[in-house]
């Protein structure tokens, strides 16, 4: 495998390169990299052979597009372009969502941060449980027919989400969604269990990002070994916490999982992104990259091979479903977040 053996995208027909660079680091929100090192980033990547973009409006609050689009002056026609919408932009709570009316204000200001014309895919970043879904899904058709987007999709969304997505857009003689989003790691893998047996029924390109789960995999985490510093620790508490009892199996899978990578002379990143590419489902896997160091890093992960021997390996040490957090799966379902929803 290689950057150069290009991935269709589902049913679309579209080809992507089998690693896609995810900006969710770019930018001076929550976001180490600045624009001048984000802007090298992408132009390294494309360089390198990645022929797909993976960005958000939330991601910075517009900065990550922003400087995407900055980066991808006179060298658009080279990538497909993906984008998200549904998250909080700015103060105001009637700037989020899935509705018409975010849908239409929110592409345009996405449209001009990325300064282009079309967003290749564009994606519902989670569901919306106040909106009707063929509210959303009818405004997405309107934005396909007037240019605006070629695609549109999903991310994290459930199961029933993802059928009754397909059923309400057939029903109702418009184009469903062709894409889903989906966290997918060696520690993450509780998608196996139905989400990728359903893209795979409706022919669903897959984009799965996380593949070293926020860090768990990039090898510091080892059992022993003190607690590695995470950006992310406060965004989501206790996730990332060593000593918490709730993330003792996690840890020490990560140590057997690193431990495996080195008898068979890879790096814990090597293996975690070749395992990810690897499975049938997924069309490309996101990789977010905090420097051109990391980039490189996982350039070289795109080349891995991983032997029947080395999938058993790991299948024995994570069993195939498996996720050890609840919040790993990317979003949680309000009816398990929400007391008043459960005792009604």
């Amino acid at each position: 495998m290689s950057l150069s053996e290009l991935r269709t995208l589902g049913r679309t027909g579209a080809l992507i390169s089998p690693l896609t660079l995810g900006t969710l680091n770019f930018g001076t929100g929550s976001a180490p990299s600045g624009a001048e090192d984000s802007v090298r980033i992408v132009h390294a990547a494309l360089d390198a052979g990645i022929t797909s973009i993976d960005t958000a409006d939330i991601y910075s609050q517009g900065e990550a597009e922003a400087i995407v689009g900055q980066a991808l002056h006179g060298r658009r026609d080279e990538v497909f372009l993906s984008t998200k919408f549904h998250g909080q932009m700015g103060p105001n709570p009637a700037h989020a969502g899935n509705s018409r009316r975010w849908i239409m204000k929110a592409v345009e200001g996405s449209l001009q941060r990325l300064q282009t014309d079309r967003i290749d895919l564009y994606q519902a970043h989670r569901p919306d449980y106040n909106t009707d879904v063929l509210e959303t899904i009818t405004a997405l058709n309107d934005l396909i027919r007037q240019g605006k987007i070629l695609y549109y999709g999903t991310s994290v969304f459930t199961p029933s989400q993802l059928v009754e997505a397909q059923w309400i857009a057939t029903t109702n003689h418009l184009i469903p969604p062709v894409v889903d989003q989906v966290p997918y790691s060696l520690l993450v893998r509780a998608n196996e269990r139905d989400v990728f047996a359903i893209t795979q029924q409706y022919n669903l390109g897959v984009l799965s990002y996380g593949p070293l789960d926020g860090g768990w995999l990039a090898g510091n985490y080892r059992v022993g070994a003190p607690q590695p510093a995470s950006s992310r620790a406060s965004a989501v508490p206790g996730r990332f916490d060593v000593s918490a009892p709730y993330n003792r199996d996690k840890l020490l899978a990560a140590e057997a999982l690193a431990r495996l990578a080195e008898r068979h002379g890879l790096t814990l990143i090597q293996l975690a992104v070749g395992f990810a590419l690897n499975h049938p489902s997924v069309s490309s896997v996101i990789i977010g990259p905090r420097t051109e160091e990391h980039l490189v890093d996982y350039l070289k992960a795109a080349d891995v091979v991983l032997e029947d021997a080395v999938l058993d390996a790991i299948d024995e040490i994570v069993a195939p479903g498996t996720n050890f957090l609840e919040r790993d799966a990317g979003t949680v379902v309000p009816h398990l977040e929400f007391a008043e929803l459960r005792r009604r």
